[in-house]
């Protein structure tokens, strides 16, 4: 079984790694210090299963298990923590295999052996359980069987359409299956519903006017694409639109 061990630590990942050359049956692929350097390695080493630390800087653990479960064959995902003995308990009720450092040899073997691919509702309860869990830095998008990670603040809007939503960079689009609503709750400090079908970044919004139709629209820099402001949602864009004005004087 190979294995990857990721951490931003150097010493925590010698000590992994010392632990693992102690076991038949497994072997270390590589080992990374953070997020996007995972996300690369698993796509080019394929490893069985990924020893991950949980509070890594910019993009944290969760994140990268919630990019790494796009894959159709993810790596089984165990997760190494700090966490106190309270907040461990989200984990066991979900089930979840986790290592507490100092991680211990006996500890790590079981683990390994129980090591199991983690399902999209148990990674969504945890990262709602903590509140203290850093929102993505990145959205992750499939391109040609291959994961892409885009930037938080390189998308435009996002736009519902049936079961899918299109992610909207200044020259790029993407289909994402992930829900409006779930977006809005994640990133309701940098985006704008102004439509049932449509979140905005406030960044990137400039000003609204009406249409040809008689429609309000938002305007957005850089691009010239305008989204209808529903009726419901107009007094809240306009307010917000006037609070960026002045934020930006």
């Amino acid at each position: 079984m190979n294995i990857l061990i990721v951490d931003d630590e150097p010493l925590a990942r010698q000590r992994l790694a010392g632990l693992v050359q102690n076991l038949d049956g497994y072997v270390q692929c590589g080992d990374a210090s953070n997020g996007h350097e995972t996300l690369k390695l698993v796509q080019e080493l394929k490893p069985d299963i990924i020893l991950l630390d949980i509070r890594m800087p910019g993009m944290d653990g969760l994140e990268v298990a919630r990019h790494l479960n796009k894959l159709s064959k993810p790596p089984a995902i165990i997760f190494t923590t700090a966490y106190s003995d309270h907040a461990l308990q989200a984990f066991e009720t979900h089930a979840i295999d986790y290592l507490v450092k100092p991680i211990k040899q006996e500890r790590l073997q079981e683990a390994l052996q129980a090591a199991k691919r983690l399902t999209r509702p148990q990674l969504q309860q945890i990262h709602q359980h903590d509140e203290t869990l850093n929102t993505r830095t990145s959205i992750c998008v499939k391109i040609r069987g291959s994961l892409e990670l885009i930037p938080i603040n390189e998308i435009r809007y996002f736009l519902a359409d049936h079961k899918y939503v299109t992610l909207k960079t200044s020259n790029h689009e993407h289909l994402i299956e992930e829900s409006l609503k779930s977006l809005e709750d994640e990133f309701n400090e940098l985006f704008t519903r102004i439509h049932r079908n449509a979140l905005v970044a406030n960044q990137y919004i400039t000003g609204m006017e009406k249409s040809t139709t008689g429609h309000h629209v938002v305007l957005m820099q850089d691009i010239g694409d305008q989204l209808e402001i529903s009726r419901r949602h107009l007094p809240l864009v306009r307010k917000k639109i006037k609070s960026l004005v002045s934020q930006n004087r």
